[in-house]
């Protein structure tokens, strides 16, 4: 129960990831995901002493939080904006069929495969409801989507494969991913000047959806089964489809209330499974 916490906790703050986006889609994806994971970072530093990992540790760490933010920002500007997170959200379906491959001692069930694929028809439902109109015409943005999502499940499952390291290396792995999105900044992007406004909001996103949230998500993942976590982490594209509602002033469509059934009953049945 603890660990679902742990998980909701991650998945609430991941939730606000789109409308801080929105808030701030005039900064380069690249500054803004440097600044974020820096700040996200913060907190941990005075545990710097307990940032001492091997190096495939720290590898594995930078390999997800840099690997996935990286190639998503790399579909976004290839792919439809819209589709291209469809693709990525492909990653908690994996971590559910992937955990009984990679993480010693689990077996996928009948209740697990039904909750993923529903799951995944409850995101796609949310995401897709929540657009205008889809462009279904082929994007070799998908493929760098595609592999965001295995970094991220993939990074999830090998923390449980790697010598447990404490949960305030995290903030290691976010200083590091953090500069490297800096320099890919100071390389692939031009330079801008940001206002109070915008240095607030980053401020939030980075303590929110780009900190704490990885520091929950750790815990959830060190103390609870995997393929739980995964299937309730299809309640972040829900949550975040209905905040951008909220904040944009857009009405609540019959496709969300959908997706909102499919996505809890997948939770329940997946939580349930034993």
């Amino acid at each position: 129960m603890t660990a679902s916490l742990y998980a909701l906790g991650a998945i609430a703050l991941w939730a606000t990831l789109a409308s801080l986006g929105v808030a701030l889609r005039h900064v380069p994806p690249f500054l803004l995901t440097g600044l974020g994971l820096v700040i996200g970072s913060v907190p941990a530093w005075p545990l710097a002493r307990q940032w001492k990992v091997p190096a495939p540790t720290l590898a594995l760490g930078v390999y997800g939080l840099f690997g996935f933010h990286f190639l998503l920002f790399i579909a976004l500007r290839l792919a439809p904006p819209v589709q291209a997170n469809l693709v990525n959200y492909l990653w908690p379906l994996l971590i559910v069929v992937l955990a009984p491959v990679l993480l010693p001692g689990m077996r996928w069930k009948a209740a697990h495969v039904l909750a993923a694929l529903a799951g995944f028809a409850g995101a796609a439902i949310a995401i897709l409801g929540s657009a205008a109109s889809a462009d279904t015409a082929w994007s070799w943005g998908y493929l760098p989507a595609l592999a965001s999502a295995c970094i991220w499940a993939t990074y999830s499952l090998g923390t449980r494969r790697v010598a447990s390291f404490p949960t305030a290396a995290i903030g290691l792995f976010g200083l590091v991913s953090g500069l490297l999105s800096l320099a890919c900044h100071w390389w692939l992007e031009p330079a801008v000047s940001l206002s109070g406004r915008d240095w607030l909001f980053i401020a939030l996103l980075g303590l929110g959806p780009l900190g704490a949230a990885f520091f929950l998500w750790d815990r959830a993942l060190k103390t609870g089964d995997a393929r739980h976590i995964g299937i309730l982490s299809y309640l972040t594209p829900l949550l975040s489809t209905a905040l951008l509602v909220l904040v944009t002033g857009r009405t609540l469509t019959p496709a969300i209330a959908l997706a909102a059934a499919l996505i809890i009953g997948a939770a329940v049945l997946g939580t349930r499974a034993k």
